[in-house]
């Protein structure tokens, strides 16, 4: 038999997987369950990826629980403690890994396909987290939420580094001479500042987006490929091997910073996804409902309270079946759109 090609997800079936997964967490559950679950996980290649994929997102809180030698924490007390202080959940979590041998957390965290050093990173924002840092020379910093940097000043260079997440960054004057330049560094390869304020974020495909709201920035792509220099009001995409040509940036601002996330007509899926960034776990949006059109500004410090909103505001309802995993679907008795 060939092997098996690695499926997407539908989402009717990642619904169904967290559902089963419920089912499965119960304090008894009967043997027809499990044969029934069984059975559908048969069915097919994008079932047992939707059943990998609730997998991993409930390893987000009990992955730490399944490691030899390591203290139990449930999704729940997860959930419960996600309001103590950063500084204190860093400190534990590195307490934790202290007692994995190297060689087990190094596969632990190639697994997790997170680079090692956003762990030890001088600055760093937990989920749904945002922090701004003044840098030595006047530049300001923004961190949004899951973001992980560094920041080294030499004599010849202002250098950020980008491990993961999102930042805004406004340059200032350098009164080293000759003046240094400010750069920031990401897998993909280097962007350099020309006077200005900008904003750049890794995307789930490999690529990073940068956002120049005033003066200018250099891309170069990391593997070779022509650099490219966009103006404010432009954006573009970064590669590897090579930049995408630029757009203007509309639909794309820095009102993060400000802990709000506007949607100006902005489909109800795109809002969703923005949003699942802000809080741990799973926010997803039913199909039938991702083409609904939203307007408004919301806070991002209360992830709960715009579900509320929305759910009294548009034909959806919101559906958790786990603490951890949350649907926006089509309220019942409201025929699909």
């Amino acid at each position: 038999m060939p092997p098996e090609t690695a499926t997407a997800p539908a989402f009717e079936d990642l619904q169904q997987a967290a559902e089963w997964f419920a089912v499965l967490q119960a304090g008894a559950v009967s043997d027809a369950d499990r044969s029934r679950w069984q059975s559908w996980l048969a069915t097919g290649p994008q079932q047992r990826a939707a059943w990998q994929r609730v997998e991993t997102i409930s390893g987000e809180f009990t992955g730490l629980a399944a490691m030899p030698g390591l203290p139990g924490l449930s999704a729940r007390r997860v959930l419960e403690q996600r309001g103590a202080a950063s500084s204190n959940r860093r400190r534990s979590v590195l307490r934790a890994l202290a007692l994995v041998p190297v060689a087990g957390l190094a596969g632990w965290m190639a697994s997790r396909q997170v680079p090692w050093r956003g762990w030890v990173a001088a600055h760093r924002t937990d989920t749904g987290e945002r922090r701004e840092v003044v840098l030595a020379d006047g530049s300001r910093l923004w961190l949004n939420t899951a973001t992980a940097v560094d920041v080294e000043f030499s004599a010849t260079l202002r250098r950020i580094v980008l491990y993961k997440g999102e930042v805004l960054i406004t340059s200032g004057h350098d009164e080293a001479s000759p003046a240094r330049p400010l750069v920031v560094d990401v897998p993909q390869g280097r962007l350099t500042a020309l006077g200005t304020r900008f904003a750049v974020r890794h995307e789930g495909d490999g690529a990073v987006r940068l956002a120049v709201f005033e003066g200018a920035v250099a891309s170069q792509p990391g593997g070779g490929g022509d650099s490219r220099t966009l103006v404010a009001g432009q954006q573009t995409r970064l590669f590897a091997d090579r930049v995408e040509p630029p757009e203007p940036v509309a639909g794309y601002g820095d009102d993060w910073t400000r802990g709000m996330l506007v949607a100006d007509g902005m489909r109800l899926g795109d809002f969703i996804a923005e949003l699942a960034r802000y809080r741990p776990g799973y926010l997803g949006c039913a199909p039938e409902v991702a083409s609904l059109r939203i307007v408004g500004a919301y806070p991002l410090a209360d992830t709960e309270r715009v579900l509320s909103a929305l759910q009294a505001t548009l034909p959806v309802r919101v559906r958790r079946p786990m603490p951890w995993w949350t649907v926006v679907e089509a309220a019942q008795g409201t025929a699909k759109r």
